[in-house]
């Protein structure tokens, strides 16, 4: 039986190369029937770099069927996952977010979580000679999910292992970096094709803190104004998203990936306390300005607070 490989729902670019990635490796190098999937639709700039690397888009899958061999990729996180996963044959993890338990296996697997800031970067080690092999679209997926994820290394989860290996990439693929990383942070700019409420789940996570739900979403751009410009509306769809998706409060970050700082929408009392006690922000209206924040993994939701 083919083996799935896919990350979580609402995948960014780290959650849709990585699948392409060690789908590759499985099926060109381990001789092992893999597949490519997503959990969703991609978001602007994971469309960019499937277009730009000549990739066909993967199949987007809701459900996994009993049995079914998977790997799962840049994500632990049963509810960043299917309904059904507990119940599939997961052979195989890799991932770089803190383990958060809930995933059960038929058997003993192959785990790799490291504190690196992309799954990609992982997977380049545990590929090791055997990386020389790798095609340039594949080289041009892992370097592209290394720029998003370390958001052409300013994010505070960059290490000199990602830097080093996406320096190398680009060299090899005889591109320049800087010039690279701004067509693919342009492209995640370009939010005019969705509405409020698509914006808000694009790059999101669910987490609870002393029992209250959250979705954690996070917009990364180059152009925040696009974004800022949409914040009364984009508040007010707060209450839809929250009633469909079961969770009590949406944070939303839009993060300004050129000038290093994020803006948390406060439009009650709870996002208020959230950012007062969570990051020290005093709060006089319905947003603030968070100076050095840019990443939802080491510096948003280990720090929230009620």
């Amino acid at each position: 039986m083919t083996t799935l490989v896919f990350g979580h729902k609402s995948p960014d670019t780290d959650s849709t190369g990585s699948p392409l990635i060690w789908a590759w490796y499985l099926n060109e190098v381990k001789g092992v029937d893999a597949k490519a999937v997503l959990l969703g639709e991609p978001n602007t700039e994971a469309a960019f770099v499937i277009e730009k690397w000549g990739f066909e888009k993967p199949e987007i899958i809701s459900e996994v069927s009993e049995g079914q061999p998977v790997v799962i990729v840049d994500t632990n996180n049963p509810a960043e996952l299917p309904d059904a996963i507990n119940s599939a044959d997961i052979t195989a993890i890799i991932d770089h977010h803190k383990l958060v338990g809930g995933l059960e296996t038929k058997g003993p697997i192959d785990i790799t979580i490291r504190p690196l800031a992309c799954t990609a970067t992982i997977m380049h080690d545990l590929m090791g000679d055997d990386a020389a092999k790798m095609p340039d679209n594949i080289k041009g997926a892992m370097l592209s999910c290394i720029l998003s994820d370390t958001l052409e290394f300013r994010s505070p989860t960059t290490t000199d292992v990602d830097k080093a290996l996406a320096e190398k990439l680009a060299s090899e693929l005889n591109i320049n970096l800087g010039q690279y990383a701004s067509e693919m942070f342009e492209a995640k700019s370009d939010i005019s094709a969705f509405s409020d409420a698509e914006l808000i789940r694009m790059d999101s996570k669910e987490y609870e803190v002393e029992g209250t739900k959250f979705r954690v979403s996070v917009l990364e751009t180059t152009a925040p104004k696009l974004v800022l410009d949409r914040k009364a509306s984009i508040m007010e769809s707060f209450k839809t998203v929250e009633a469909e998706d079961g969770v009590d409060q949406v944070l939303l970050f839009v993060v300004d990936i050129l000038n290093e700082e994020a803006t948390f929408f406060t439009p009650n009392d709870l996002c208020k306390t959230v950012a007062e006690k969570s990051f020290g922000a005093t709060v006089t209206g319905d947003s603030v300005v968070l100076p050095g924040i840019m990443s939802r993994k080491k510096q948003i939701i280990p720090n929230l607070k009620l």
